[in-house]
Protein backbone atom coordinates (compact mmCIF):
# COMPACT_ATOMS: atom_id res chain seq x y z
CA UNK A 1 0.00 0.00 0.00
CA UNK A 2 1.33 3.44 -0.98
CA UNK A 3 2.09 6.01 1.70
CA UNK A 4 3.13 8.75 -0.73
CA UNK A 5 1.37 9.92 -3.87
CA UNK A 6 2.18 12.68 -6.38
CA UNK A 7 -0.87 14.01 -8.19
CA UNK A 8 -0.61 16.47 -11.08
CA UNK A 9 -3.37 19.08 -11.21
CA UNK A 10 -3.92 19.85 -14.91
CA UNK A 11 -5.50 23.32 -15.18
CA UNK A 12 -5.63 23.61 -18.97
CA UNK A 13 -7.60 25.14 -21.85
CA UNK A 14 -9.64 22.65 -23.93
CA UNK A 15 -11.88 23.61 -26.86
CA UNK A 16 -15.48 22.42 -27.12
CA UNK A 17 -15.86 19.84 -29.88
CA UNK A 18 -12.17 19.80 -30.86
CA UNK A 19 -11.54 16.25 -29.70
CA UNK A 20 -8.30 15.74 -31.67
CA UNK A 21 -6.87 19.01 -30.34
CA UNK A 22 -7.95 18.20 -26.78
CA UNK A 23 -6.50 14.70 -27.04
CA UNK A 24 -3.17 16.13 -28.20
CA UNK A 25 -3.22 18.65 -25.35
CA UNK A 26 -4.02 15.88 -22.85
CA UNK A 27 -1.20 13.72 -24.21
CA UNK A 28 1.28 16.61 -23.86
CA UNK A 29 0.19 17.32 -20.29
CA UNK A 30 0.26 13.64 -19.40
CA UNK A 31 3.84 13.39 -20.64
CA UNK A 32 4.83 16.50 -18.70
CA UNK A 33 3.25 15.08 -15.56
CA UNK A 34 5.00 11.75 -15.99
CA UNK A 35 8.35 13.42 -16.65
CA UNK A 36 7.94 15.46 -13.47
CA UNK A 37 7.35 12.30 -11.43
CA UNK A 38 3.56 12.32 -11.05
CA UNK A 39 1.70 9.12 -10.24
CA UNK A 40 -1.71 10.41 -11.42
CA UNK A 41 -2.78 13.38 -13.55
CA UNK A 42 -6.19 14.87 -12.77
CA UNK A 43 -7.82 16.61 -15.76
CA UNK A 44 -11.02 18.65 -15.76
CA UNK A 45 -14.67 17.82 -16.47
CA UNK A 46 -15.34 16.60 -20.03
CA UNK A 47 -11.79 17.61 -20.98
CA UNK A 48 -11.69 15.59 -24.20
CA UNK A 49 -15.00 16.88 -25.55
CA UNK A 50 -14.81 20.33 -23.98
CA UNK A 51 -17.24 21.88 -21.52
CA UNK A 52 -20.06 22.76 -21.85
CA UNK A 53 -20.87 20.80 -25.02
CA UNK A 54 -24.58 21.73 -24.95
CA UNK A 55 -26.46 19.91 -27.73
CA UNK A 56 -23.27 18.47 -29.20
CA UNK A 57 -23.89 15.97 -26.40
CA UNK A 58 -26.73 14.47 -28.43
CA UNK A 59 -24.58 13.60 -31.48
CA UNK A 60 -23.57 9.91 -31.60
CA UNK A 61 -20.44 10.90 -33.56
CA UNK A 62 -19.07 12.80 -30.56
CA UNK A 63 -19.64 9.78 -28.31
CA UNK A 64 -17.69 7.64 -30.76
CA UNK A 65 -14.80 10.06 -31.17
CA UNK A 66 -14.53 10.77 -27.46
CA UNK A 67 -14.50 7.08 -26.54
CA UNK A 68 -11.83 6.40 -29.17
CA UNK A 69 -9.68 9.23 -27.80
CA UNK A 70 -9.94 7.77 -24.30
CA UNK A 71 -8.89 4.37 -25.59
CA UNK A 72 -5.83 5.85 -27.32
CA UNK A 73 -4.84 7.85 -24.24
CA UNK A 74 -5.18 4.76 -22.09
CA UNK A 75 -2.36 3.14 -24.07
CA UNK A 76 -0.10 6.06 -23.08
CA UNK A 77 -0.46 5.17 -19.40
CA UNK A 78 1.33 1.83 -19.70
CA UNK A 79 4.28 1.83 -17.26
CA UNK A 80 3.88 5.56 -16.60
CA UNK A 81 1.54 8.18 -15.10
CA UNK A 82 -2.14 7.26 -14.63
CA UNK A 83 -4.90 9.73 -15.55
CA UNK A 84 -8.40 10.77 -14.59
CA UNK A 85 -9.95 12.54 -17.58
CA UNK A 86 -13.45 13.68 -18.52
CA UNK A 87 -15.37 12.66 -21.65
CA UNK A 88 -18.92 12.18 -22.94
CA UNK A 89 -19.64 8.45 -22.71
CA UNK A 90 -22.14 6.58 -24.90
CA UNK A 91 -25.55 5.62 -23.47
CA UNK A 92 -25.88 2.40 -21.53
CA UNK A 93 -28.99 1.52 -23.57
CA UNK A 94 -29.67 2.18 -27.27
CA UNK A 95 -32.52 4.56 -26.43
CA UNK A 96 -30.75 6.21 -23.50
CA UNK A 97 -28.87 9.46 -23.17
CA UNK A 98 -25.07 9.77 -22.95
CA UNK A 99 -23.29 10.32 -19.64
CA UNK A 100 -20.90 12.89 -18.24
CA UNK A 101 -18.02 10.57 -17.43
CA UNK A 102 -14.60 10.52 -15.81
CA UNK A 103 -12.34 7.78 -17.14
CA UNK A 104 -9.64 6.21 -14.95
CA UNK A 105 -6.69 5.25 -17.17
CA UNK A 106 -3.76 3.19 -15.87
CA UNK A 107 -1.44 0.40 -16.96
CA UNK A 108 -2.39 0.91 -20.60
CA UNK A 109 -6.12 0.40 -20.22
CA UNK A 110 -9.39 1.95 -19.05
CA UNK A 111 -9.56 0.80 -15.44
CA UNK A 112 -12.90 2.35 -14.58
CA UNK A 113 -15.53 5.03 -15.21
CA UNK A 114 -17.35 7.39 -12.89
CA UNK A 115 -20.55 9.10 -14.04
CA UNK A 116 -21.77 12.48 -12.83
CA UNK A 117 -24.73 11.91 -10.54
CA UNK A 118 -26.05 15.39 -9.74
CA UNK A 119 -26.79 17.13 -13.05
CA UNK A 120 -27.17 20.93 -12.74
CA UNK A 121 -30.28 22.45 -14.25
CA UNK A 122 -30.19 26.17 -13.37
CA UNK A 123 -28.61 29.37 -14.65
CA UNK A 124 -26.43 28.53 -17.63
CA UNK A 125 -26.76 24.77 -17.08
CA UNK A 126 -29.31 22.35 -18.54
CA UNK A 127 -27.52 19.01 -18.18
CA UNK A 128 -30.64 17.09 -17.18
CA UNK A 129 -31.91 17.58 -20.73
CA UNK A 130 -28.89 16.02 -22.44
CA UNK A 131 -27.25 13.62 -19.93
CA UNK A 132 -28.28 10.50 -18.08
CA UNK A 133 -27.25 10.80 -14.40
CA UNK A 134 -24.96 8.31 -12.76
CA UNK A 135 -26.74 6.04 -10.30
CA UNK A 136 -24.07 5.76 -7.64
CA UNK A 137 -20.49 6.42 -6.62
CA UNK A 138 -17.40 4.98 -8.25
CA UNK A 139 -14.27 4.53 -6.16
CA UNK A 140 -11.05 3.93 -8.09
CA UNK A 141 -8.24 1.81 -6.71
CA UNK A 142 -4.79 3.15 -7.50
CA UNK A 143 -2.21 0.72 -6.10
CA UNK A 144 -4.26 0.22 -2.98
CA UNK A 145 -5.31 3.86 -2.55
CA UNK A 146 -9.09 4.35 -2.74
CA UNK A 147 -9.91 7.49 -4.72
CA UNK A 148 -13.34 9.08 -4.81
CA UNK A 149 -14.00 11.19 -7.90
CA UNK A 150 -17.16 13.31 -7.65
CA UNK A 151 -17.65 15.41 -10.81
CA UNK A 152 -18.20 19.16 -10.34
CA UNK A 153 -21.87 19.53 -9.27
CA UNK A 154 -21.59 16.28 -7.31
CA UNK A 155 -19.92 18.21 -4.47
CA UNK A 156 -22.63 20.90 -4.27
CA UNK A 157 -24.72 18.66 -2.02
CA UNK A 158 -23.56 16.11 0.52
CA UNK A 159 -24.93 12.84 -0.86
CA UNK A 160 -22.31 11.81 -3.43
CA UNK A 161 -19.31 12.58 -1.25
CA UNK A 162 -20.81 10.80 1.76
CA UNK A 163 -21.54 7.78 -0.45
CA UNK A 164 -17.93 7.80 -1.66
CA UNK A 165 -16.73 7.91 1.94
CA UNK A 166 -19.02 4.99 2.79
CA UNK A 167 -17.53 3.01 -0.11
CA UNK A 168 -14.03 3.45 1.25
CA UNK A 169 -12.73 6.59 -0.48
CA UNK A 170 -9.61 8.02 1.18
CA UNK A 171 -9.46 11.30 -0.75
CA UNK A 172 -11.63 13.28 -3.15
CA UNK A 173 -10.27 14.23 -6.59
CA UNK A 174 -12.77 16.58 -8.20
CA UNK A 175 -12.72 17.51 -11.93
CA UNK A 176 -14.61 20.72 -12.64
CA UNK A 177 -16.07 22.87 -15.38
CA UNK A 178 -17.12 25.69 -13.06
CA UNK A 179 -17.71 28.99 -14.90
CA UNK A 180 -16.57 32.33 -13.59
CA UNK A 181 -18.85 34.78 -11.86
CA UNK A 182 -17.88 37.36 -9.29
CA UNK A 183 -18.85 35.23 -6.32
CA UNK A 184 -17.67 31.86 -7.69
CA UNK A 185 -14.40 31.46 -5.78
CA UNK A 186 -16.06 32.16 -2.41
CA UNK A 187 -18.94 29.81 -3.19
CA UNK A 188 -16.59 27.00 -4.27
CA UNK A 189 -14.59 27.32 -1.07
CA UNK A 190 -17.69 27.20 1.13
CA UNK A 191 -19.06 24.12 -0.65
CA UNK A 192 -15.73 22.31 -0.74
CA UNK A 193 -15.00 22.95 2.92
CA UNK A 194 -18.44 21.62 3.80
CA UNK A 195 -17.76 18.34 1.95
CA UNK A 196 -14.34 18.01 3.56
CA UNK A 197 -15.82 18.60 7.01
CA UNK A 198 -18.63 16.07 6.46
CA UNK A 199 -16.41 13.30 5.11
CA UNK A 200 -13.14 14.00 6.90
CA UNK A 201 -11.43 13.53 3.52
CA UNK A 202 -8.96 15.90 1.82
CA UNK A 203 -9.87 17.29 -1.59
CA UNK A 204 -8.06 18.25 -4.81
CA UNK A 205 -10.31 20.54 -6.88
CA UNK A 206 -9.17 21.18 -10.48
CA UNK A 207 -11.02 23.62 -12.73
CA UNK A 208 -10.57 24.34 -16.43
CA UNK A 209 -9.38 27.75 -17.63
CA UNK A 210 -10.79 29.01 -20.94
CA UNK A 211 -13.35 31.14 -22.67
CA UNK A 212 -16.31 29.36 -24.25
CA UNK A 213 -18.89 31.55 -25.96
CA UNK A 214 -20.31 33.71 -23.16
CA UNK A 215 -18.72 31.73 -20.34
CA UNK A 216 -15.25 32.12 -18.90
CA UNK A 217 -13.68 29.39 -16.78
CA UNK A 218 -11.21 30.91 -14.38
CA UNK A 219 -9.12 28.02 -13.14
CA UNK A 220 -8.37 28.85 -9.52
CA UNK A 221 -7.78 25.17 -8.69
CA UNK A 222 -7.04 24.32 -5.07
CA UNK A 223 -6.42 21.58 -2.53
CA UNK A 224 -7.87 21.31 0.98
CA UNK A 225 -6.54 19.11 3.72
CA UNK A 226 -8.95 17.32 6.03
CA UNK A 227 -8.92 20.28 8.42
CA UNK A 228 -10.34 22.49 5.67
CA UNK A 229 -7.17 24.55 5.25
CA UNK A 230 -5.71 25.34 1.84
CA UNK A 231 -2.78 23.19 0.77
CA UNK A 232 -2.67 24.51 -2.82
CA UNK A 233 -3.91 27.46 -4.87
CA UNK A 234 -3.31 27.86 -8.61
CA UNK A 235 -3.52 31.20 -10.38
CA UNK A 236 -6.81 32.32 -11.90
CA UNK A 237 -7.19 32.78 -15.68
CA UNK A 238 -3.87 31.05 -16.46
CA UNK A 239 -2.95 27.50 -17.44
CA UNK A 240 -0.99 25.45 -14.94
CA UNK A 241 0.36 21.94 -14.45
CA UNK A 242 1.10 21.64 -10.74
CA UNK A 243 2.46 18.73 -8.72
CA UNK A 244 0.88 18.02 -5.37
CA UNK A 245 2.61 15.65 -2.96
CA UNK A 246 0.36 13.63 -0.65
CA UNK A 247 1.39 11.49 2.31
CA UNK A 248 -0.55 9.00 4.39
CA UNK A 249 -0.45 9.55 8.16
CA UNK A 250 -2.27 8.08 11.15
CA UNK A 251 -5.34 10.20 10.37
CA UNK A 252 -5.33 9.70 6.61
CA UNK A 253 -3.92 11.57 3.62
CA UNK A 254 -2.55 15.11 3.64
CA UNK A 255 -1.16 17.35 0.94
CA UNK A 256 2.37 18.13 2.11
CA UNK A 257 3.73 20.13 -0.81
CA UNK A 258 2.02 22.12 -3.58
CA UNK A 259 2.14 25.61 -5.12
CA UNK A 260 0.39 28.44 -3.31
CA UNK A 261 -0.36 31.25 -5.78
CA UNK A 262 -2.27 34.46 -5.12
CA UNK A 263 -5.79 34.86 -6.47
CA UNK A 264 -6.90 38.12 -8.02
CA UNK A 265 -10.05 39.90 -6.88
CA UNK A 266 -12.31 42.85 -7.57
CA UNK A 267 -11.81 44.84 -10.77
CA UNK A 268 -8.68 42.85 -11.67
CA UNK A 269 -10.66 39.61 -11.62
CA UNK A 270 -13.32 41.14 -13.89
CA UNK A 271 -10.71 42.54 -16.27
CA UNK A 272 -8.90 39.22 -16.61
CA UNK A 273 -12.20 37.45 -17.27
CA UNK A 274 -12.98 39.95 -20.05
CA UNK A 275 -9.55 39.49 -21.59
CA UNK A 276 -9.57 35.68 -21.52
CA UNK A 277 -13.14 35.54 -22.82
CA UNK A 278 -12.33 37.75 -25.80
CA UNK A 279 -9.01 36.07 -26.59
CA UNK A 280 -10.48 32.57 -26.71
CA UNK A 281 -13.60 33.62 -28.58
CA UNK A 282 -11.59 35.30 -31.34
CA UNK A 283 -8.77 32.78 -31.64
CA UNK A 284 -10.87 29.62 -31.31
CA UNK A 285 -13.30 31.00 -33.90
CA UNK A 286 -10.42 31.56 -36.32
CA UNK A 287 -10.61 35.34 -36.73
CA UNK A 288 -7.29 37.06 -37.57
CA UNK A 289 -8.10 40.04 -35.37
CA UNK A 290 -10.78 42.55 -34.40
CA UNK A 291 -11.94 46.04 -35.24
CA UNK A 292 -14.20 48.50 -33.46
CA UNK A 293 -15.56 52.01 -33.60
CA UNK A 294 -13.71 54.31 -31.22
CA UNK A 295 -15.96 57.18 -30.14
CA UNK A 296 -13.84 59.01 -27.60
CA UNK A 297 -16.11 57.67 -24.83
CA UNK A 298 -15.37 55.36 -21.95
CA UNK A 299 -17.06 52.19 -23.26
CA UNK A 300 -15.25 51.96 -26.59
CA UNK A 301 -12.04 53.02 -24.85
CA UNK A 302 -11.97 50.07 -22.45
CA UNK A 303 -13.04 47.64 -25.21
CA UNK A 304 -10.06 48.79 -27.31
CA UNK A 305 -7.71 48.34 -24.35
CA UNK A 306 -9.07 44.86 -23.57
CA UNK A 307 -8.67 43.89 -27.22
CA UNK A 308 -5.07 45.13 -27.33
CA UNK A 309 -4.26 43.25 -24.13
CA UNK A 310 -6.01 40.08 -25.28
CA UNK A 311 -4.83 39.91 -28.89
CA UNK A 312 -1.90 42.30 -29.21
CA UNK A 313 -2.20 45.85 -30.60
CA UNK A 314 -1.16 44.63 -34.05
CA UNK A 315 -4.38 42.61 -34.26
CA UNK A 316 -6.70 45.49 -33.34
CA UNK A 317 -7.86 48.24 -35.69
CA UNK A 318 -10.00 51.19 -34.64
CA UNK A 319 -12.16 53.58 -36.61
CA UNK A 320 -13.44 57.02 -35.67
CA UNK A 321 -16.69 57.73 -37.54
CA UNK A 322 -17.54 61.35 -36.76
CA UNK A 323 -20.80 63.11 -37.54
CA UNK A 324 -21.41 66.86 -37.46
CA UNK A 325 -22.26 66.43 -33.75
CA UNK A 326 -18.95 64.79 -32.80
CA UNK A 327 -16.92 67.10 -30.55
CA UNK A 328 -13.28 67.92 -31.07
CA UNK A 329 -12.61 66.56 -27.59
CA UNK A 330 -13.92 63.16 -28.71
CA UNK A 331 -11.73 63.20 -31.81
CA UNK A 332 -8.68 64.12 -29.74
CA UNK A 333 -9.43 61.61 -26.98
CA UNK A 334 -9.85 58.75 -29.44
CA UNK A 335 -6.56 59.62 -31.13
CA UNK A 336 -4.81 59.89 -27.76
CA UNK A 337 -6.04 56.49 -26.62
CA UNK A 338 -5.13 54.78 -29.90
CA UNK A 339 -1.60 56.21 -29.69
CA UNK A 340 -1.20 55.07 -26.07
CA UNK A 341 -2.11 51.44 -26.81
CA UNK A 342 -0.43 51.34 -30.21
CA UNK A 343 -3.39 50.49 -32.42
CA UNK A 344 -4.13 51.83 -35.88
CA UNK A 345 -6.87 54.48 -35.96
CA UNK A 346 -8.58 55.58 -39.17
CA UNK A 347 -11.24 58.26 -39.59
CA UNK A 348 -14.31 57.89 -41.81
CA UNK A 349 -16.93 60.64 -41.73
CA UNK A 350 -20.55 59.49 -41.78
CA UNK A 351 -21.78 62.93 -42.90
CA UNK A 352 -22.16 61.79 -46.54
CA UNK A 353 -24.23 58.79 -45.44
CA UNK A 354 -26.43 61.01 -43.27
CA UNK A 355 -27.02 63.36 -46.21
CA UNK A 356 -27.76 60.47 -48.55
CA UNK A 357 -30.32 58.95 -46.19
CA UNK A 358 -31.95 62.34 -45.62
CA UNK A 359 -32.37 62.82 -49.35
CA UNK A 360 -33.44 59.24 -49.98
CA UNK A 361 -36.11 59.27 -47.24
CA UNK A 362 -37.39 62.80 -47.81
CA UNK A 363 -40.30 61.72 -50.05
CA UNK A 364 -41.55 59.46 -47.24
CA UNK A 365 -40.66 61.60 -44.20
CA UNK A 366 -42.00 64.80 -45.75
CA UNK A 367 -41.98 67.75 -43.34
CA UNK A 368 -41.84 65.71 -40.16
CA UNK A 369 -39.40 67.20 -37.66
CA UNK A 370 -36.11 65.41 -36.94
CA UNK A 371 -36.31 63.09 -33.91
CA UNK A 372 -34.89 59.78 -32.68
CA UNK A 373 -35.14 58.45 -36.23
CA UNK A 374 -32.31 60.67 -37.44
CA UNK A 375 -30.21 59.75 -34.39
CA UNK A 376 -30.66 56.07 -35.21
CA UNK A 377 -29.68 56.70 -38.82
CA UNK A 378 -26.33 57.97 -37.54
CA UNK A 379 -25.79 54.85 -35.42
CA UNK A 380 -26.84 52.58 -38.29
CA UNK A 381 -24.56 54.41 -40.73
CA UNK A 382 -21.67 53.65 -38.40
CA UNK A 383 -22.78 50.05 -38.03
CA UNK A 384 -23.07 49.59 -41.77
CA UNK A 385 -19.60 51.04 -42.36
CA UNK A 386 -17.97 48.92 -39.66
CA UNK A 387 -19.67 45.72 -40.82
CA UNK A 388 -18.53 46.45 -44.39
CA UNK A 389 -14.94 46.82 -43.20
CA UNK A 390 -15.28 43.60 -41.18
CA UNK A 391 -16.55 41.76 -44.27
CA UNK A 392 -13.77 43.12 -46.46
CA UNK A 393 -10.88 42.55 -44.04
CA UNK A 394 -12.07 39.43 -42.22
CA UNK A 395 -11.60 40.88 -38.75
CA UNK A 396 -14.43 40.51 -36.24
CA UNK A 397 -16.32 43.65 -35.23
CA UNK A 398 -16.57 44.24 -31.49
CA UNK A 399 -19.58 46.02 -30.08
CA UNK A 400 -19.23 48.30 -27.08
CA UNK A 401 -22.58 48.63 -25.26
CA UNK A 402 -22.64 48.04 -21.50
CA UNK A 403 -25.27 46.23 -19.41
CA UNK A 404 -26.92 49.45 -18.22
CA UNK A 405 -27.58 50.51 -21.80
CA UNK A 406 -28.73 47.07 -22.92
CA UNK A 407 -31.03 46.79 -19.91
CA UNK A 408 -33.01 49.91 -20.77
CA UNK A 409 -32.69 49.80 -24.55
CA UNK A 410 -30.30 52.75 -24.82
CA UNK A 411 -28.80 51.19 -27.95
CA UNK A 412 -29.67 51.05 -31.64
CA UNK A 413 -30.49 47.77 -33.34
CA UNK A 414 -28.31 47.31 -36.45
CA UNK A 415 -26.33 50.35 -35.33
CA UNK A 416 -24.12 50.44 -32.25
CA UNK A 417 -25.36 46.90 -31.46
CA UNK A 418 -23.62 45.54 -34.59
CA UNK A 419 -20.78 43.16 -33.89
CA UNK A 420 -19.70 39.62 -33.13
CA UNK A 421 -18.79 39.90 -29.45
CA UNK A 422 -19.16 42.28 -26.52
CA UNK A 423 -16.84 42.19 -23.53
CA UNK A 424 -19.01 44.78 -21.72
CA UNK A 425 -22.28 42.89 -22.08
CA UNK A 426 -22.50 42.01 -18.36
CA UNK A 427 -20.88 45.15 -16.93
CA UNK A 428 -23.01 47.99 -15.66
CA UNK A 429 -21.75 51.49 -16.45
CA UNK A 430 -20.43 51.96 -12.90
CA UNK A 431 -18.51 48.68 -13.29
CA UNK A 432 -17.00 49.99 -16.53
CA UNK A 433 -15.52 52.97 -14.70
CA UNK A 434 -14.14 50.74 -11.93
CA UNK A 435 -12.43 48.47 -14.47
CA UNK A 436 -11.00 51.49 -16.31
CA UNK A 437 -9.54 52.86 -13.11
CA UNK A 438 -7.92 49.51 -12.28
CA UNK A 439 -6.46 49.15 -15.77
CA UNK A 440 -5.07 52.68 -15.73
CA UNK A 441 -3.23 51.82 -12.51
CA UNK A 442 -2.00 48.41 -13.75
CA UNK A 443 -0.46 46.99 -16.92
CA UNK A 444 -1.01 43.23 -16.57
CA UNK A 445 0.07 42.25 -20.08
CA UNK A 446 2.80 44.82 -20.70
CA UNK A 447 0.90 46.56 -23.51
CA UNK A 448 0.46 50.11 -22.22
CA UNK A 449 0.69 51.94 -18.91
CA UNK A 450 -2.21 54.32 -18.12
CA UNK A 451 -3.88 53.73 -21.50
CA UNK A 452 -7.11 55.70 -20.98
CA UNK A 453 -6.85 59.51 -21.11
CA UNK A 454 -8.19 61.17 -17.97
CA UNK A 455 -10.71 63.28 -19.87
CA UNK A 456 -12.46 60.12 -21.14
CA UNK A 457 -13.04 59.11 -17.53
CA UNK A 458 -14.23 62.51 -16.32
CA UNK A 459 -16.41 63.95 -19.07
CA UNK A 460 -20.19 63.31 -18.98
CA UNK A 461 -21.16 60.27 -21.11
CA UNK A 462 -22.80 61.18 -24.40
CA UNK A 463 -23.86 59.40 -27.58
CA UNK A 464 -23.26 62.70 -29.46
CA UNK A 465 -26.20 62.17 -31.80
CA UNK A 466 -27.56 65.70 -31.38
CA UNK A 467 -26.18 69.01 -30.10
CA UNK A 468 -25.06 69.02 -26.43
CA UNK A 469 -26.55 65.55 -25.81
CA UNK A 470 -25.81 63.80 -22.50
CA UNK A 471 -26.83 60.27 -21.45
CA UNK A 472 -28.49 61.62 -18.33
CA UNK A 473 -30.85 63.76 -20.41
CA UNK A 474 -32.64 60.45 -21.07
CA UNK A 475 -31.60 58.24 -18.16
CA UNK A 476 -31.27 58.56 -14.38
CA UNK A 477 -27.70 59.07 -13.12
CA UNK A 478 -25.82 55.81 -13.64
CA UNK A 479 -25.23 55.21 -9.95
CA UNK A 480 -29.03 55.36 -9.48
CA UNK A 481 -29.87 53.42 -12.64
CA UNK A 482 -27.38 50.65 -11.90
CA UNK A 483 -28.58 50.18 -8.33
CA UNK A 484 -32.20 49.89 -9.50
CA UNK A 485 -31.23 47.51 -12.30
CA UNK A 486 -29.24 45.34 -9.92
CA UNK A 487 -32.34 44.97 -7.79
CA UNK A 488 -34.55 44.15 -10.77
CA UNK A 489 -32.16 41.86 -12.65
CA UNK A 490 -29.78 40.18 -10.21
CA UNK A 491 -32.14 40.07 -7.22
CA UNK A 492 -35.62 39.91 -8.82
CA UNK A 493 -36.62 42.38 -6.09
CA UNK A 494 -40.10 43.88 -5.98
CA UNK A 495 -40.55 47.55 -6.76
CA UNK A 496 -41.57 48.17 -3.15
CA UNK A 497 -38.31 46.63 -1.94
CA UNK A 498 -36.30 48.86 -4.27
CA UNK A 499 -38.25 52.00 -3.35
CA UNK A 500 -37.63 51.18 0.32
CA UNK A 501 -33.92 51.58 -0.40
CA UNK A 502 -34.48 55.26 -1.07
CA UNK A 503 -35.28 55.46 -4.79
CA UNK A 504 -38.16 57.46 -6.25
CA UNK A 505 -41.16 55.32 -7.10
CA UNK A 506 -41.67 56.93 -10.51
CA UNK A 507 -38.02 56.32 -11.44
CA UNK A 508 -38.17 52.67 -10.37
CA UNK A 509 -41.37 52.08 -12.34
CA UNK A 510 -39.87 53.77 -15.40
CA UNK A 511 -36.71 51.65 -15.26
CA UNK A 512 -38.83 48.49 -14.99
CA UNK A 513 -40.85 49.58 -18.03
CA UNK A 514 -37.69 50.21 -20.04
CA UNK A 515 -36.17 46.90 -18.93
CA UNK A 516 -39.14 44.78 -19.98
CA UNK A 517 -39.71 46.75 -23.17
CA UNK A 518 -36.16 46.17 -24.40
CA UNK A 519 -36.13 42.37 -24.31
CA UNK A 520 -36.53 42.19 -28.10
CA UNK A 521 -33.29 44.14 -28.52
CA UNK A 522 -31.34 41.94 -26.14
CA UNK A 523 -32.44 38.82 -28.04
CA UNK A 524 -30.65 40.26 -31.08
CA UNK A 525 -27.50 41.36 -29.25
CA UNK A 526 -24.13 39.62 -29.76
CA UNK A 527 -22.74 37.30 -27.09
CA UNK A 528 -20.47 38.63 -24.39
CA UNK A 529 -18.58 37.69 -21.25
CA UNK A 530 -20.65 36.59 -18.25
CA UNK A 531 -19.42 38.46 -15.15
CA UNK A 532 -22.23 38.53 -12.60
CA UNK A 533 -24.85 36.20 -11.25
CA UNK A 534 -27.47 36.87 -13.94
CA UNK A 535 -26.21 37.85 -17.35
CA UNK A 536 -28.76 38.60 -20.05
CA UNK A 537 -29.24 35.42 -22.07
CA UNK A 538 -29.29 31.92 -20.64
CA UNK A 539 -29.13 33.22 -17.06
CA UNK A 540 -32.22 35.39 -17.45
CA UNK A 541 -34.81 34.08 -19.89
CA UNK A 542 -37.70 36.52 -20.06
CA UNK A 543 -40.44 36.45 -22.72
CA UNK A 544 -40.25 39.16 -25.36
CA UNK A 545 -44.02 39.68 -25.28
CA UNK A 546 -44.64 40.26 -21.59
CA UNK A 547 -47.72 41.92 -20.12
CA UNK A 548 -46.60 41.68 -16.49
CA UNK A 549 -45.65 44.84 -14.59
CA UNK A 550 -44.97 45.10 -10.90
CA UNK A 551 -46.34 48.27 -9.29
CA UNK A 552 -45.28 50.28 -6.29
CA UNK A 553 -47.64 49.79 -3.38
CA UNK A 554 -49.06 46.53 -4.70
CA UNK A 555 -46.30 44.18 -3.55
Amino acid sequence: MLDRLIIAAVQANPTVGAIARNEALARDRLREAAAAGADIALFTELFLTGYPPEDLTLKPAIWRDGKAAVERLALDTKNTCAALIGVIWPPAEPTGRPRNALAYLADGEIKGLAFKCDLPNYGVFDEKRVFEPGLGPAVFDFKGVKIGAPICEDIWSDKVCLDLKAHGAEMLLVPNGSPYRRTADDERQIVSRARVAETGLPMLYVNQVCGQDELVFDGGSFALNADGEFAMKLAMFEERLALTTWERGPDGWSCMDAPMEAWCAGAEEVYRAMTLGLRDYVTKSGFPGVLLGLSGGVDSAIVAVVAADALGPQNVRCFMLPSPYTSQDSLDDAADLAARIGVQLDEISIAPAMAAFTEMLKPVFGDRAPDLTEENIQARSRGLALMAISNKMGAMLLTTGNKSEMAVGYATLYGDMCGGYNVLKDLYKTDVYAVCEWRNANDPFGVAAEPIPLRILTKPPSAELRPDQKDQDSLPPYEVLDAILHGLVEEEATLDEIVARGFEAATVERVQRLLYGSEYKRRQAPPGVKIGARAFGRDRRYPIVNGFRDRVGEG
